[in-house]
């Protein structure tokens, strides 16, 4: 049997620096630049530590 080709994603693709207006998503401050923070619809959120912004209204 042949080997299945397995493409890997480029790194430009996989870590965005930049949401859809072109300003530069949030870093977390406790794990430093290169860890961003996810954007929910109340808060933003570090994956890695739990550190956790909430927006305000």
């Amino acid at each position: 049997m042949s080997k299945k080709k397995v493409k890997n994603k480029k790194a430009s693709t996989k870590y965005k620096m930049y949401d859809k207006e072109g300003k530069r998503k949030a870093c977390c401050p406790k794990c430093g630049p290169g860890v961003f923070l996810a954007e929910h619809k109340d808060r933003q959120t570090c994956g890695t530590c739990r550190y956790t912004v909430f927006k305000k209204k």
